[in-house]
């Protein structure tokens, strides 16, 4: 499963490299009726594409405390910071 995660990775990295868009992952029942993929392993792995998407750059964003408020809580939530938080939704509205 390691080597799945470092492969999907690799691969991910490729892409942003290339200024290519990364796909958006679907769920196994997507494929699992796939004639092509009959008799194959089936595994999941997740990987943080915030953390591949290159260096760290600061920003200096205005928003209104009752949004802050909100962003934190959903942060705290979800057990991320709040750059963190922000990084993913980003990602995942791509």
């Amino acid at each position: 499963m390691a080597q799945a995660r470092e492969a999907v990775a690799f691969h991910i990295e490729g892409l942003l490299d290339a200024g290519e868009r990364v796909p958006k992952a679907h769920g196994l029942a997507a494929f699992a009726g796939r004639l092509e993929y009959a008799g194959r392993t089936w595994a999941v792995v997740s990987v943080d594409l915030a953390t591949l998407s290159g260096k760290s750059r600061r920003l200096n964003v205005s928003l209104p405390e009752r949004v802050v408020r909100r962003i934190d809580a959903a942060a705290a939530k979800s057990g991320e910071s709040r750059s963190g938080f922000l990084a993913r939704v980003a990602l995942d509205a791509v």
